[in-house]
């Protein structure tokens, strides 16, 4: 049985490749002060599972952390011990996704097939994560879509930014994970709070002009 996506006003995912511990505390409170819901730390960062337990302490209750780029269910146990509860890959693999299951976590596995999205979905994911959506674009995560089962929720990741959304919102696409457009290494507090800003009104533009 899956665990399902939570309900979110804006269904964006904040991915901080790259971040460092000494970073996370400013940069993680700017995106929530923002209004950012969910926020990503991939496991290629340095010292990651820090960083995920310093977001933990910061965030909300409806606020939900968790790590990217797990590729083994060992990382599942390491996250589940840091507190996070948002498990991101960028594959489809079963034991992984049951592990994270095992601890209730939210699970968004990478796809880029109808063979991995139906795959990942009987796997119990929570969400599928097409990437790279850039390569795909709009119209190809439509016509996967129209096999996957009808309650599936679809994110699109990977060249999506505050810049296109409209193009995806117009597909039918409400969740996106969003990484260099949001953040990049070196970047202070600031500079990513103004890029949440920018990025939230984007996302609500395209959603009103879609509605």
């Amino acid at each position: 049985m899956s665990i399902p996506f939570p309900p979110m006003k804006r269904p964006l995912v904040a991915i901080l490749r790259g971040i460092k511990p000494d970073e996370a505390l400013g940069i993680v409170s700017a995106l929530i002060e923002a209004g950012m819901t969910a926020i990503e730390i991939p496991l290629n960062s340095p010292e990651p599972f820090r960083s995920i337990e310093i977001a933990v302490k910061r965030a909300p209750a409806d606020v939900l952390i968790g790590a990217g780029t797990v590729l083994s269910a060992v990382d599942v146990d390491r996250l589940h011990d840091a507190g996070g509860r948002l498990m991101v890959s960028p594959n489809v693999d079963v034991d992984v996704l049951k592990r994270a299951r095992d601890y209730a976590m939210v699970t968004m596995p990478g796809v880029f097939s109808p063979t991995e999205a139906l795959l990942a979905a009987r796997a119990g994911a929570s969400s599928l994560k097409f990437f790279p959506a850039s390569v795909l674009g709009a119209s190809g995560i439509s016509a996967i879509r129209a096999v996957l089962p009808a309650d599936a929720m679809i994110a699109a990741v990977g060249g999506v930014s505050d810049q296109n959304f409209a193009e995806y919102v117009k597909a039918g696409i409400r969740a996106f994970g969003l990484g260099s457009s949001l953040y990049k290494p070196g970047m202070t507090a600031e500079d990513v709070a103004v890029r949440a800003k920018m990025t939230i009104e984007a996302y609500d533009r395209a959603v009103q002009g879609a509605s």
